[in-house]
């Protein structure tokens, strides 16, 4: 059974552990940390003049403890603060009213913040051309591109058809173009009329660390398809995978070094540790029931959310802006990053797999738990859906029985206003910038990412 623990106010599985449990690959507890009903969260007694910049967080610099910042950036204030989301019961025809927590159905507890009910949600999901968002950095990424190939091919012949495969398999390149995107709006702010080759140089690295974690991903996943194409490691093997990795990863650290930011430098070195924060973490936690909502979004934001998070700061700081611009663009590429991953977890329930280009369930098979589920063993299918992820679906037909749970415990739903949340965070870090029409695509990109359930 799954029951509210008193002490920290979060759900927890039968019996299991509590989020409390401190591990030094996670982000600082305080982060997604839920109140106890009448105590005040402990944070540092500040001014009022410290708490003059609404909706900024301390993330970006508790995630990258070596950048010096006054105390009060490090603990600015934000109106909403987050809270571990985890709804008390769904609403719905499969969950039995007797089960919930609270006389009140229209509602969803989950910590001092309450969700609207599904039929009701705050996010716009109107269709969104990829084609219109893209269109301010067209050449941008057709520059990019022509670049990328050379990279690879031209030092490696025999990674030739390897980079082919990497950079040719049907992906849309989403963040280096979020970098161009971020690149403009912020040269726009400080009156540039040009991106620099730092911004386009940035894009290139930013592009060859997501495909590096790419193709290790798949090795240690012993993926075979991605993007409806065989992956690396199946078309070439695994050897030839893992030094395409190791190469791609090794030459974005030396097309940063020659950056000669110190700033920018620090900020994507730290994402190459944290995707390996992440990948420990996710390994560690396969099958592991007791994971909690907030470790999992620290797991997104170390595999996902950081790499954004850092790329759009780093177009900042070679735009010249000021530091509270620096800062917003990251919390909007962490809550743009973080509502893409749980979108991304949620298709891989609702999605066939011709249209994920996988098999439909591959991360519950493979025992990596995401939001859907987590929620989900929250309702009242949640002990039937625990006993199948126990025994790790060794039964013909039992995986297709918990992708059916997901949904009907709720946990789909819950996990679309879960990323919505995140979506309407990273559009209010967008009100720091000036009107443009990189601005106008970088909230188009936040429409994109919620608009491909749809």
């Amino acid at each position: 059974m799954a029951f509210r623990d008193p002490i920290r106010g979060k759900f927890r599985c039968r019996g299991l552990r509590t989020a409390g449990t401190s591990s030094a690959s996670r982000l600082p507890s305080h982060t997604y940390a839920s109140s106890v009903p009448g105590k005040k969260a402990k944070r540092p007694q500040l001014s009022s003049s410290q708490f003059a910049h609404e909706q900024r967080f301390h993330l970006s610099l508790a995630s990258h403890p070596q950048a010096e910042q006054p105390e009060h950036q490090r603990w600015s204030s934000v109106s909403t603060p987050l809270r571990v989301y985890a709804p008390t019961r769904e609403d719905t025809s499969v969950v039995s009213s007797s089960d919930s927590d609270s006389s009140d159905q229209s509602q969803y507890d989950i910590g001092s913040i309450a969700l609207d009910p599904p039929d009701q949600q705050t996010a716009s999901t109107s269709s969104v051309s990829t084609s219109n968002i893209l269109a301010p950095v067209k050449a941008d990424m057709e520059a990019m591109n022509a670049n990328l190939r050379g990279i690879v091919g031209g030092r490696h012949p025999l990674l030739v058809q390897a980079a082919d495969q990497i950079f040719g398999a049907g992906g849309k390149k989403l963040r280096p173009a979020i970098v161009f995107l971020a690149s403009r709006a912020t040269c726009a702010c400080t009156g540039k009329r040009d991106i620099t080759e730092q911004h386009r140089r940035l894009a290139e690295i930013v592009e060859m660390i997501h495909t590096a974690s790419l193709v290790h991903d798949d090795v240690l996943d012993e993926s075979s398809v991605r993007r409806g194409a065989p992956t690396v490691n199946r078309k070439f093997g695994t050897k030839v995978a893992v030094l395409v990795g190791d190469f791609l990863f090794a030459q974005s650290s030396w097309f940063l070094a020659k950056l000669d930011n110190l700033e920018v430098i620090k900020l994507i070195s730290q994402v190459i540790a944290d995707f390996a924060n992440g990948e420990i973490s996710q390994q560690q936690k396969v099958f592991d029931t007791s994971m909690t909502l907030e470790e999992y979004m620290d797991k997104n934001f170390y595999k996902t959310a950081s790499l954004i998070a850092a790329s759009c700061k780093s177009a900042a700081v070679f735009s010249d802006c000021s530091q509270d611009v620096k800062d917003s663009m990251f919390e909007y590429g962490r809550h743009l990053g973080l509502a893409f991953q749980v979108i991304d977890d949620i298709l891989d329930f609702t999605q066939t797999a011709e249209q994920l280009g996988k098999p439909q369930g591959q991360d519950l098979a493979s025992g990596n738990l995401t939001a859907p589920v987590l929620f989900a063993l929250q309702s009242a299918h949640g002990d039937e859906l625990l006993d199948l992820i126990d025994s790790e679906f060794v039964e013909e037909g039992d995986l297709l029985r918990a992708i059916d749970l997901v949904t009907a415990g709720g946990g789909v739903a819950a996990a679309k206003r879960l990323a919505s949340e995140e979506a309407d965070k990273a559009l209010a870090f967008l009100q720091c910038l000036g009107d443009s029409e990189s601005k106008q695509s970088m909230e188009g990109m936040v429409s994109y990412v919620l608009d491909r359930l749809y």
